[in-house]
């Protein structure tokens, strides 16, 4: 596959699947060390990370639980700034740890507007951990705890990440081409 075609844009392989896979096993692996003989619930903020907490709870060596929450700040290829919750918490996470899942962090915007309405449920503790991670578009002060990798400001598909609705299903990320 050299170039994939989404609506009008040409995209190319960024990360390959198996490079995806190799550093969810190493993010399992240390989960399950930091949270080994405790039961951790999963928060994965849909829709991007569904696939990514799919195989994340496999990697790990713990009984947890899983819960989603649907957040919205995209419109095709732009933030918008602001954040929509589409469909809140629906588990009680007092006196728990709480795994947050994100399949990417650029602005931080979204859980900037989730963290503290996270936090004021009283969790035991909270833990961020996202697939990818865009340190150059950082807009607020967010507390990441597992980063899968450290990727340039530019737009990625793929793997649960779409371009206005699809790529989702695509098991590698493809970086748009220039």
């Amino acid at each position: 596959m050299e170039t994939v075609k989404i609506h009008d844009k040409e995209f190319k392989i960024f990360i390959s699947k198996e490079k995806i896979q190799k550093r969810i096993q190493e993010l399992g692996a240390t989960l399950s060390k930091k949270f080994k003989g405790k039961k951790p619930i999963f928060i994965s903020i849909l829709n991007g990370s569904f696939v990514l907490v799919a195989d994340l709870v496999r990697a790990c060596d713990f009984d947890c639980e899983l819960s989603f929450i649907k957040l919205s700040s995209y419109q095709k290829m732009q933030t918008t700034g602001k954040v929509n919750v589409i469909m809140g918490l629906d588990i009680d996470v007092e006196g728990y740890d709480v795994i947050v899942v994100e399949d990417i962090i650029d602005t931080g915007n979204t859980l900037s507007k989730f963290i503290p309405d996270l936090y004021a449920e009283k969790p035991k503790s909270v833990t961020i951990l996202t697939l990818l991670f865009k340190p150059d578009a950082l807009k607020n002060d967010i507390q990441i705890d597992h980063i899968g990798f450290e990727i340039p400001n530019k737009f990625v598909v793929g793997y649960g990440l779409d371009y206005d609705g699809l790529g989702r299903t695509i098991p590698d990320i493809l970086q748009l081409q220039e």
